[in-house]
């Protein structure tokens, strides 16, 4: 075994000793942070711990003493899902917390509530302020969040379909019309199945991400085919090219930028004139929609 080897073997648990000691720090924080008011418990008279005991968090979780007590001290080698549901729910944990927990622990998170993303008013005025430029916001699964008028006016308007068909890659696999006016749409569908795989990656575990994949297996025999050769490609800047009824013919170059690092990610993809013949087709778009 060559000494580089031999030290990231030792690296692997080292690095999970500090996320169990992250672990513990942040739920003994936690456990602080909550009276037991909050959680339906009397104070009692001799209560010498800010917020919760450990025995008590064990009882509302449903989880034994000693192993929560391991998780504080950061002696437990793994935690499962359903015992991070469990303290979460106990200690009052919101979205992000909740997030950070798992994220902490190297545990998917198994709640298979569809996401209900709330668009910030900013990001809206970011998608909305891009225009005569179509645009959009999506997060990291494609789908459609948001969009501009120049996009709705390009691609069609999303909000007349159901909420679960406003993706991306159900719409390039599925859509007649962007099947009929998105000229690059072979290479376009087998690139967004490799990038779709990258992202998957990091939620495999995750129901909704699951349910989005296996409707797309079910509806569309290209996406399986595509999906089994197991492609990754990274995200990068494309020429592609689209036909509209009206304005003929424009070439758009996918720029992304990202809104946050963390769980859920939004990007905005802004679609740039990749030529002046294009520029004028999109803003005599616009004027169209002025008219």
């Amino acid at each position: 075994m060559t000494i580089a080897a031999r030290e990231h073997r030792t690296e692997q648990p080292r690095a999970q000793h500090v996320r169990r000691r992250e672990l513990a720090a942040f739920l003994r924080s936690r456990r602080e942070r909550v009276t037991p008011e909050q959680v339906g418990l009397p104070r009692g008279p001799r209560r010498r711990t800010p917020g919760l005991r450990r025995e008590e968090v064990a009882q509302l979780s449903a989880v034994g003493v000693t192993w929560y007590t391991w998780i504080e001290q950061a002696r437990a080698t793994h935690v499962s899902a359903q015992v991070l549901d469990a303290v979460a729910r106990a200690l009052l944990m919101d979205p992000t917390e909740r997030a950070h927990l798992f994220a902490l622990a190297g545990t998917a998170d198994p709640r298979i509530d569809p996401e209900c993303p709330v668009v910030s008013t900013s990001a809206r005025k970011v998608v909305e302020r891009l225009a005569p430029y179509p645009a959009s916001l999506q997060n990291a699964r494609y789908d459609v969040l948001a969009a501009n008028r120049p996009f709705a006016q390009l691609f069609g308007d999303l909000t007349a379909l159901p909420v679960a068909d406003r993706n991306c890659l159900w719409l390039l696999a599925t859509s007649e019309r962007w099947k009929r006016d998105f000229l690059d749409r072979d290479e376009m569908l087998r690139d967004l199945v490799a990038k779709y795989r990258v992202a998957m990656a990091e939620h495999v575990a995750e129901p909704v991400w699951k349910e989005h994949r296996d409707r797309l297996l079910a509806a569309s025999g290209e996406f399986r085919a595509l999906w089994e050769r197991h492609e990754v490609a990274p995200l990068s800047p494309h020429v592609k090219r689209y036909r509209h009824p009206v304005v003929g013919l424009v070439r758009l170059e996918h720029r992304t930028m990202w809104l946050a690092p963390q769980s859920p990610a939004h990007r905005v993809v802004a679609y740039i004139p990749a030529d002046e013949e294009t520029e004028e087709r999109l803003e005599r778009l616009a004027e169209l929609a002025d008219g």
